[in-house]
């Protein structure tokens, strides 16, 4: 069970902030009435597959989300439930910027969002070395309204080849400084 380097290693990295433009980078609505979650649908079906392996990616993701919510009091399940959670995965370096938006859903600005980190990776920065950064963009939307209540991210470097225990660790890492302020009222 291989994954690609550069996306394995994106997703292990962890993910920091950008600002001026119009699409949010961060959006806090206070404590969120939610006792059950579940995700956007899967988009890659509808997509060309390419040859990383990100369904094992994926899963990393969803359970470190998972567990985290779990110990926030809010349980996933199927079928109506309180809110959805999107999250986007954006990988760059010095040159190029790609977004993987397979549970961020239609319509939600992950092109603005992905140009806004191209911005800080590759224009802004002026680090002369060579460099790759992941950044990990996380929504919780109200299930009904599909109202956007928060939104957070995180941008760190990429770890090259990391062990599959290694990447856990930092996938969980990311996602709890992700959400770490993210508040649900009973």
């Amino acid at each position: 069970m291989r994954i690609s380097n550069l996306f394995a290693v994106a997703v292990a990295a962890g993910m920091m902030g950008w600002a001026g433009c119009t699409t949010p980078t961060g959006v806090k609505s206070g404590p969120i009435k939610a006792a059950t979650f579940n995700f956007l649908q899967d988009l890659s079906s509808k997509k060309s597959d390419f040859a990383d392996n990100k369904k094992v990616v994926h899963e990393i993701i969803q359970k470190a989300i998972t567990d985290h919510l779990a110990e926030k009091g809010v349980a996933r399940a199927a079928g109506d439930v309180d809110v959805k959670v999107a999250y986007l995965l954006i990988v760059g370096n010095n040159v190029s910027t790609m977004a993987i938006n397979d549970f961020f859903g239609y319509g939600r600005d992950d092109a603005q969002l992905a140009e806004k980190a191209h911005k800080a990776y590759a224009v802004d920065n002026k680090n002369p070395d060579y460099f790759e950064a992941g950044t990990l963009v996380i929504d919780v939307l109200d299930a009904r309204s599909f109202k956007l209540l928060m939104r957070n991210h995180v941008t760190k470097p990429i770890l090259r080849d990391a062990p599959v225990a290694v990447r856990e660790a930092r996938i969980r890492e990311a996602v709890d400084e992700t959400l770490k302020n993210l508040k649900f009222a009973k």
